[in-house]
């Protein structure tokens, strides 16, 4: 009956959840403009040394060694996806906000379809995120041999509490996840032509079993049931990198997704280089980045430019610059594509990729993940993807 609803009354559906986003990032505006500034209220200042500690006492998430972590870029995503699928073993898993018709959805079909006999197809997609999906492409899915289950389907208690995840666990042992959808905007690489730039990771290591009850935990909320014990026991250790898998809900009144924000910020000492799709921070992430690039951290901003997919984020983005360039922070506007990343690096070893936004919907409503990385071979290849995207963005003033 619910889902009936939605397709009748779509337009209306949509509506008011994009009025509802329009009030967010216009209340987020109105309180940076005329409100008194309150002091930073939740803040962590332990030393890099610490890391693990801080991690643990703010997130309940704990740093583990172990890991191999392999930087993604745009398009690339989705050969990763067809080799993996044909080399599974047990079970695929997939929690996706953005699945829509067209060639990378048939690539990603494909490859699921041609997966080996007896190989799990579970998937779990957003309704608001997709709302196409459940009328023509689950019975394709379904067809494949694919449970499929829709994410709090329209309407519903809460229609901005969505589930912005993209995971992707391959036999519980390798994971891909980063700010994919699965959409044509995704292919390409994110230079030319109209398809999007962005970044993900693929990873192995003990944070993999960390994603899969990600996975699970959204899976149930959707109707699935409970995974068979075997596919979540402990992932091996399978590398020499240092990382944590955080997921975000809005379950408590500061969300992983705002704590974990600030304590990369914290951590920075000399260097902190942020590559964010929809920068609307909460008046403590802005408090922090002044301050750091106040006290000569090399504090740098890329963001999407006139290509920007919601022109009123961009908007709200813009209302910043003077502050930040003030406080010494350098920005720059990308400009062939629309920059859909969210990356963060800080010094010469700390990373995070995942699906968070910088803005009052990231950091308040939605269900995201990341993957924090300890590890300088990491952060340099976000290094050298950052100062080629600069290369190719517009700087705010003189940087």
């Amino acid at each position: 009956m619910a889902r009936g609803f939605v397709r009748r009354h779509y337009p209306v559906a949509i509506a008011f959840a994009l009025g509802a986003l329009v009030s967010l990032v216009g209340a987020f505006v109105w309180s940076q403009r005329y409100a008194v500034k309150a002091k930073t209220t939740y803040e962590l200042a332990l030393e890099p040394t610490e890391l693990a500690t801080t991690l643990y006492q703010s997130l309940g998430v704990e740093l583990h060694p172990g890991h191999t972590v392999e930087v993604v870029p745009n398009g690339d995503v989705f050969a990763r996806i067809t080799v993996e699928s044909a080399k599974a073993k047990r079970s695929i898993d997939i929690v996706m906000y953005i699945w829509e018709p067209g060639v990378a959805s048939a690539m990603v079909s494909t490859a699921l379809a041609a997966r080996p006999r007896g190989v799990a197809c579970r998937i779990v997609v957003d309704a608001f995120g997709s709302p196409t999906f459940e009328r023509i492409l689950q019975p394709e899915l379904v067809a494949a041999g694919c449970e499929v289950h829709i994410f709090r389907p329209l309407p519903g208690i809460d229609p901005l509490a969505r589930n912005h995840r993209k995971i992707l666990v391959f036999d519980d042992e390798l994971a891909i996840i980063g700010g994919l959808g699965v959409r044509d905007d995704w292919l390409g690489d994110g230079v030319h032509g109209v398809g999007w730039r962005d970044t993900g990771a693929v990873f192995t290591g003990p944070a993999v079993r960390e994603a899969q009850q990600a996975f699970a935990e959204n899976w149930q909320e959707a109707g699935g049931a409970a995974l068979p014990a075997i596919e979540l026991a402990p992932s091996p250790a399978t590398g020499t990198v240092t990382a944590a898998w955080v997921a975000s809900t809005s379950s408590s009144v500061v969300t992983r997704a705002e704590r974990l924000t600030q304590l990369v910020i914290t951590q920075a000492r000399h260097r902190l280089w942020i590559t964010n799709a929809y920068f609307a921070p909460s008046p403590a992430i802005l408090d922090l980045l002044q301050r750091k690039a106040e006290a000569g951290a090399d504090v740098r901003l890329l963001v999407p430019g006139d290509k920007s997919d919601v022109p009123a984020a961009l908007r709200t983005g813009r209302e910043l610059y003077i502050r930040l360039r003030k406080s010494g922070v350098k920005i720059w506007e990308y400009l062939p594509v629309m920059i859909h990343a969210k990356t963060m690096l800080a010094d010469d070893d700390l990373t995070v990729i995942g699906s968070i936004n910088l803005d009052p919907l990231s950091l308040n409503k939605l269900d995201e993940d990341a993957l924090l990385v300890k590890d300088p071979a990491t952060a340099a290849k976000l290094e050298a993807m950052f100062t080629a995207d600069t290369a190719l963005a517009k700087a705010i003033g003189r940087n």
